[in-house]
């Protein structure tokens, strides 16, 4: 019955905490100076952890019924050179050319009705 109450006590601290704006952290200081210590029955101690067997030695000696390992084979001092053949000139595809696009002009001409006056005085 103690275990649920437990429960019910800290849903109730909970929503009490998120609805009334309440400081959680200083609540749950002030719960845990005010009870009393539980009383939890003696725990056994830890076992101990048996000692595991020593790893076995690696032999000193190779055995001679092992075949000798094999050699790495050997880079020669030059490495033969391939020619190719030369390509025919009709081989290669021809690219087609791409037509210019035409200018458009970008001086704007002037009009009359929109050029201020000619100036009276000579600068």
């Amino acid at each position: 019955m103690a275990f649920a109450n437990s429960y019910t006590m800290a849903f109730f601290f909970a929503a009490l905490t998120i609805l009334s704006n309440f400081n959680g952290g200083l609540g749950a200081r002030q719960l845990l100076q005010t009870t009393t210590q539980p009383n939890f029955p003696n725990l056994p101690p830890f076992r101990t952890i048996p000692n595991l067997p020593s790893f076995p030695t690696l032999p000193t000696t190779l055995p001679s019924t092992l075949p000798p390992l094999p050699s790495l084979p050997t880079i020669p001092a030059t490495l033969p050179k391939l020619t190719m053949p030369p390509l025919p000139a009709t081989s290669i595809p021809t690219i087609p050319t791409i037509p210019s696009i035409p200018t458009i002009p970008t001086a704007i001409p002037s009009l009359p009705f929109f050029s201020p006056p000619p100036s009276k005085s000579s600068p």
